[in-house]
């Protein structure tokens, strides 16, 4: 069952198993609890009746947040059990998706509704993605979603060689996939020296690994060899 995991003070986060074609994988809802214990959902999960009683022993959900234009397959059903929240999501899924909830496109610096706990930074020049990431700075935490990513553990086989032949096996990296999308790489490197800027000791992912030891070194490793211009 899935259950609530606290990753630090006033951060916890859930996973989920389920299929993406042949290939089994995970992913990851992280809640930040803001002033007034209002309740910031990160790419959410499917929400069990257990995990809605433990998001309410924390609080009240007041946001919902969709980060990129990938991120979305649970975000309806999120917002129909808090139909209160507001719904937050990347720039351009409304018309991806016009078929979900009315929701607020994420602007490049963050709403009055979060924006004495996290920070925030849109990631350009990936257009298909549009990600958004955050800083919480009391726990010096950055939740990513695709950006970067770390596979490790044990591993179905598929999900194995997925994750060694993209560079994310045992190591937080830029997947190939994604660096394959990059359509404005002067523009990318602006931004992850942007997020490289803030002092992170935690990089929580949405897919497997969080990130709790090296966390600056190695996100620095992960980015910047994948946005300097070649020669």
């Amino acid at each position: 069952m899935t259950r609530l995991t606290p990753l630090c003070p006033d951060i916890w986060h859930a996973t989920h198993p389920f299929n993406v074609g042949w290939m089994p994988v995970s992913t990851r809802m992280t809640v930040v609890r803001l002033e007034g214990r209002r309740l910031w959902l990160h790419s959410p999960i499917p929400l069990s009746a257990e995990l809605q009683r433990e998001l309410a022993d924390l609080g009240e959900v007041s946001a919902i947040v969709a980060p990129n234009k990938m991120h979305h397959l649970f975000l309806a059903a999120c917002a129909a059990a808090y139909p209160q929240a507001t719904v937050y999501a990347a720039p351009g899924l409304a018309r991806k998706r016009p078929d979900l909830p009315p929701m607020q496109t994420l602007a490049p610096t963050a709403p009055t509704d979060w924006a004495a706990a996290l920070d925030q930074r849109f990631i350009e020049g990936i257009p298909i993605a549009n990600e958004t990431v955050w800083f919480h700075r009391a726990s010096g935490t950055l939740i990513v979603t695709d950006l970067v990513q770390c596979w490790e553990g044990e591993l179905a086989r598929s999900a194995h060689w997925y994750a060694r032949a993209t560079g994310v096996r045992q190591q937080l990296a830029m997947p190939y996939t994604v660096r394959a999308l990059v359509r404005d790489r002067a523009a990318l490197r602006r931004s992850c020296e942007q997020v490289l800027a803030w002092p992170i000791e935690r990089v929580v992912v949405a897919h497997n690994a969080v990130i709790e030891v090296d966390a600056h070194a190695r996100l620095r490793r992960a980015l910047m060899p994948d946005i300097t211009p070649n020669p």
